[in-house]
């Protein structure tokens, strides 16, 4: 199956329910979990995270509570890898060799930084080789020439952005992303996946077979957002709980259809070659 990889922000719509969205994605299917750390000046996030963020920050989470977040994700039985989404300044604040350190104690797998150019990152990607943290590199469709470079340092998947701007749902596609895409596998040693603006089921089904994986962000987090009083409730959270879900499983049915039509001919091969006493 290729990576779907689903986007929450850490304590949105509070930390309980925060911990209930990730091992409710682990089910539906998520093969990785990006966990984004509010903060009042988000450059890359659009309207939607934005609110997540101040829903998440009003209620006391920071880079710390949400590092402390994953390991109580990992106690609750999460087993996916968990990228930290976090931008710079938090972990400048905090310490990067602190910043490590907790995620590491506390089960991370991956570090994205969207805010620090890939020039001024060298630093960070040599903590965590120090902390066996794999530092996630970000490649623009604007990365030109700088895509061979992005690509020779990359760590566990090399993160595409769709297309310019910030996050967000988007009705369409760049109609040059398939190409850029392309370009990027051409050079990556490392799986591909690309995110920012993919928010449908259609696209989904577009992009899987161009890349290695796909992350979806603002889509599930509007999700959230229609259902925080409900996941708020305790009484009507597992309902919730299940219409999210239900909600999930319809944007990333594309690539289970994909898995089962696979599964489907390796069990025609397995049986023809039973039945024939051939193999191929």
């Amino acid at each position: 199956m290729k990576h779907f990889i689903p986007f929450i922000v850490a304590g949105d719509p509070c930390e309980e329910v925060t911990i209930d969205l990730a091992i409710a994605l682990e089910q539906t299917g998520a093969t990785m979990l990006e966990l984004g750390v509010p903060y009042s000046d988000p450059l890359a996030d659009g309207p939607i995270i934005q609110r997540a963020a101040s829903r998440a920050l009003k209620n006391g989470m920071t880079l710390t509570k949400a590092l402390t977040l994953i390991g109580q994700m990992r106690k609750k039985g999460v087993k996916i890898p968990i990228i930290v989404f976090t931008y710079y300044n938090p972990v400048l604040q905090l310490g990067e060799e602190r910043f490590f350190a907790l995620a590491q104690q506390n089960g991370a797998s991956g570090v994205l930084i969207p805010d620090l150019p890939f020039e001024e990152s060298e630093h960070m990607r040599t903590l965590g080789e120090t902390y066996d943290i794999p530092y996630i590199s970000l490649v623009a469709p604007t990365s030109d020439e700088r895509i061979a470079m992005i690509a020779s340092k990359a760590q566990s998947f090399l993160y595409c952005v769709s297309s310019l701007g910030v996050t967000g749902v988007r009705d369409s596609l760049p109609t040059k992303l398939h190409e850029f895409l392309q370009q990027v596998k051409s050079y990556s040693r490392v799986p591909v996946v690309v995110g920012f603006g993919i928010s449908t089921a259609e696209q989904v089904e577009r992009l899987q077979h161009v890349c290695d994986g796909i992350v979806i962000g603002s889509a599930i987090v509007q999700k959230i957002e229609q259902l925080q009083d409900e996941l708020n409730d305790v009484h009507t959270r597992q309902e919730a709980l299940r219409v999210f879900s239900q909600y999930v499983a319809s944007l990333i049915e594309p690539l289970k259809m994909r898995v089962r039509k696979n599964e489907s001919e390796t069990t025609t091969k397995t049986t023809k070659t039973v039945s024939t006493g051939q193999t191929d």
